[in-house]
């Protein structure tokens, strides 16, 4: 096991301890005395230390000037040129060992920046460099519903709803715990081919996406498929867009017709949580691939209240309105 999985599994185990007193004799089985991408900061005696554990950070940068004039190429082609840009903050000690990789994802539509795993000692020699703006540990976000239809005003068989074609020819990217195919909710019976501009993926294994569930990707999070392993997603794609199923019920009760709030849509899903929360660094990556390829983010995530500039999920939906005047239906807390 490398320096780095050793220091990730103390970091796990002592989340809540870092850079508190580490004792010796419950550690170094895990992290021997002197190795590992973490550093002793101080040694307070011969059972205990302090250790500066590597955690992921947000980090924000500004490009030079001759960057302004690159074109945005999208996430499966991405810019050569400003993610050697973005390599170049790494501190030296990092970028020419041989651990394994500390960058997590880099960005070029949601802001300029990556996400990378760092120590203290790592973001104050970023500090140095022009360029940096900040960097932050990324928040954990949890997974939320609401009732979104009664705050967009929308009534069964009258109003905007009836009048709006059912969101036909849009398509609704969904960032959550990725998507159950086989629901009825998502049958594609009746659909249209997607728009031509979709240049998404489909990363199942099987040939499962159809006219109505056009795509579905996933990060670093889960079991290396879009699968939905909570329920979660399924859930959220099926209120933003499920199409109509009668005969819905749940154990015979309550029998009648489900139907999602566009159920003519198309369907997009990026899987970037767990069964219980999201980590803000794939949120944003997923964010990158929606402003290059949907119409319509859709999140039911959510946190602790935090200010407006510190809250990741604003600052992404309001630089998606701001590339492609993206709409957002943000179902959160």
């Amino acid at each position: 096991m490398d320096g780095l999985k050793r220091a990730e599994q103390v970091h796990a185990l002592h989340q809540k301890m870092r850079k508190e007193r580490f004792p010796v004799q419950r550690c170094n089985k895990l992290l021997p005395k002197g190795d590992g991408p973490f550093q002793v900061v101080e040694h307070i005696n011969d059972n205990a230390y302090k250790l500066d554990l590597p955690e992921t950070y947000i980090v924000h940068v500004e490009t030079p000037e001759s960057f302004t004039q690159l074109s945005t190429e999208s996430f499966s082609s991405p810019n050569e040129d400003l993610y050697s840009w973005y390599n170049s903050f790494l501190p030296t000690t990092i970028a020419s060992t041989n651990e394994a990789p500390r960058m997590v994802c880099r960005y070029h539509n949601v802001f300029k920046g990556f996400s990378a795993k760092l120590s203290g000692e790592d973001v104050k020699e970023m500090e140095k460099r022009s360029g940096f703006l900040s960097a932050r540990p990324q928040r954990m976000l949890s997974l939320h519903t609401t009732r979104i239809l009664n705050l967009l005003g929308l009534h069964q068989n009258s109003g905007f709803w009836r009048e709006s074609i059912y969101g036909k020819g849009v398509i609704i990217g969904v960032l959550d715990t990725g998507i159950k195919p086989d629901h009825p909710s998502f049958s594609d019976e009746g659909m249209p081919p997607p728009p031509a501009k979709w240049k998404g993926k489909c990363e199942f294994s099987t040939p499962v996406c159809n006219n109505k569930l056009i795509g579905a990707r996933f990060f670093s999070d889960g079991n290396g498929s879009p699968a939905d392993e909570s329920g979660h997603g399924t859930h959220t794609a099926g209120t933003a867009a499920g199409k109509f199923v009668k005969g819905a019920n749940v154990f015979g009760n309550a029998n009648g017709t489900a139907v999602g709030v566009a159920p003519l849509a198309h369907l997009a899903i990026y899987k970037l949580c767990g069964t219980d929360d999201c980590s803000e660094s794939n949120i944003w990556a997923a964010m990158d691939v929606v402003i290059d390829d949907d119409d319509i983010l859709s999140i039911s995530l959510g946190g602790s209240w935090v200010l407006f500039h510190e809250d990741n999920i604003a600052l992404g939906a309001y630089s998606a309105n701001g590339k492609r005047h993206l709409p957002e239906l943000l179902s959160r807390k």
